[in-house]
């Protein structure tokens, strides 16, 4: 695995934990459960992608997989999907960790290629 791709997601995911946990206050949430469910993952995301950087484990970027398919899924089960700029918000910054945690589960799967010049 090339670490350096590797290193580019977990960098990608610190700004997205980072732009979820200030979110409220760039996009004015209401004060709450929206409020708390957007930092408390923003900062959950922020904090694996740390993890990640420092010393990589795969099991981080499950959990962040986990965490990004909360965000996604957390307008419906707490019940702020009616929030369109917080539902949007969550949903995409979700979509995104998630995406890049599984690239990076992928990436640690596949075996590296062995070219051979000819």
């Amino acid at each position: 695995m090339d670490r350096s791709n590797a290193k580019l997601c977990d960098v990608a995911n610190l700004i997205l934990g980072v732009f979820l946990l200030i979110s409220p206050w760039i996009f004015k949430f209401e004060p709450g459960h929206v409020t708390q469910n957007a930092m408390i993952t923003g900062i959950v995301i922020a904090v694996l992608a740390i993890a990640a950087l420092a010393a990589f484990a795969v099991w981080e970027e499950w959990l962040n997989l986990i965490v990004g398919v909360w965000a996604v899924i957390s307008p419906w089960v707490i019940g702020f999907q009616t929030n369109r700029t917080a539902m949007t918000v969550h949903v995409i910054v979700g979509a995104l960790v998630a995406i890049l945690a599984a690239v990076e589960i992928w990436m640690t799967q596949t075996p590296s290629r062995i070219t051979t010049v000819r």
